[in-house]
């Protein structure tokens, strides 16, 4: 039997998604505060098909320590935030704050004399 699809569902997954001002509030107010302590240093926004990406970079030239990922919502669900850093999935979440979380826990050595 014929599997029914519907048009709308198909043309939310192929939009592009973004990140609205509160949450690029959020972001930039957790990675203002470690460029303050001189932890990061750059980040880029990537916009694609069911997908916005936060990406945090130490040194310009480096690959990002870490991406914040806005994922399309799926049919009447919220979107879903996945941090991730390198390879490994930190932290999944449907909302920015929760998912945001994983980053205020994270402390960086410090050298100690």
């Amino acid at each position: 039997m014929a599997k029914v699809l519907r048009l709308s569902d198909i043309a939310r997954s192929k939009r592009p998604v973004y990140f609205n001002q509160q949450e690029l509030r959020e972001l930039l107010n957790v990675y203002s505060r470690r460029v303050m302590t001189g932890e990061w240093r750059d980040y880029a926004i990537d916009h694609d098909a069911g997908m916005a990406v936060f990406s945090i970079f130490r040194n310009t030239r480096d690959v990002p320590i870490f991406r914040i990922a806005k994922m399309a919502a799926r049919g009447d669900a919220p979107p879903e935030y996945v941090v991730v850093s390198g390879y490994q999935k930190l932290k999944s979440a449907s909302n920015l704050r929760d998912a945001l979380s994983v980053l205020a826990k994270r402390k960086t050595l410090e050298l100690v004399s």
